[in-house]
């Protein structure tokens, strides 16, 4: 239990409250992307399958078509720096916290992959899912996924310029503890989790009309950050142990 956030929450109860009621009757709500969740890059048999699975970044919400989302826009960087054909899918859901998307899985298909990136925490952070308890639920996911499972970084909800103060601050207070729970378990079990961080989208150019989901810019500034340091990884992954799905 981390007492010094605990007890901040419950002292700032009453105006938390209310921000976050005001927030989501003002703030837009996005619907999630349209079109085909899939595609590749490059003609012929993909060299590698690109899956991002998770909340409303996955989902693509703040950008019109998945084609301008993150999986699509992290394949396309990856088949441009290794011109390999790189097939991508996307298997995300608005709102959606990890227990509930491991509940998810359990009656839904996902497409072979040999790369598997998650994207997850914001609905955890704003639902005050207790650390340990996150904490077992990505081992759970881990244990039933192909691994390495890329984590992506919780992103700095104090800086979301949706969320007026102090809410933004104990938000991103909270989702710095999270995310701290991923790295962790990169550390620990560095041949199950793999944690990708990028850098605050700073520029309120990069978000999308609500000020809270990356827009196209956005989307596409995450993939130049995460295609570096995937595309040596994974390329020497697939062919020293030929992919897994």
């Amino acid at each position: 239990m981390h007492l010094p956030f605990w007890l901040s929450t419950a002292l700032l109860a009453p105006l938390l409250v209310w921000q976050g009621k005001r927030t989501r009757r003002t703030t837009p709500r996005l619907p999630e992307a349209d079109g085909e969740p899939h595609g590749q890059y490059g003609e012929g048999e993909p060299a590698l399958r690109l899956l991002v699975i998770g909340e409303s970044t996955a989902a693509g919400v703040g950008v019109p078509h998945h084609q301008d989302g993150l999986a699509s826009q992290l394949a396309r960087q990856l088949y441009q720096q290794s011109r390999h054909p790189i097939a991508w899918h996307s298997h995300g859901i608005n709102g959606i916290r990890l227990q509930a998307l491991l509940d998810n899985l359990t009656h839904t298909e996902l497409p072979q992959a040999d790369v598997i990136l998650l994207s997850m925490g914001v609905n955890d952070t704003t639902g005050l899912t207790p650390r340990r308890r996150y904490r077992e639920q990505l081992l759970t996911l881990a244990a039933r996924l192909p691994t390495p499972l890329y984590l992506l970084s919780v992103p700095p909800m104090h800086r979301f310029t949706a969320l007026p103060s102090p809410l933004r601050q104990l938000l991103g207070w909270r989702a710095r503890q999270l995310d701290a729970v991923q790295q962790q378990l990169a550390r620990e079990h560095p041949n199950d989790f793999i944690h990708l961080a990028y850098p605050a989208m700073n520029d309120p150019a990069l978000l999308a009309e609500d000020g809270y989901h990356p827009g196209i810019k956005g989307y596409q500034a995450m993939a130049t950050a995460l295609a570096p340091a995937l595309a040596a990884r994974l390329l020497t992954w697939k062919e020293t142990q030929g992919g897994v799905g």
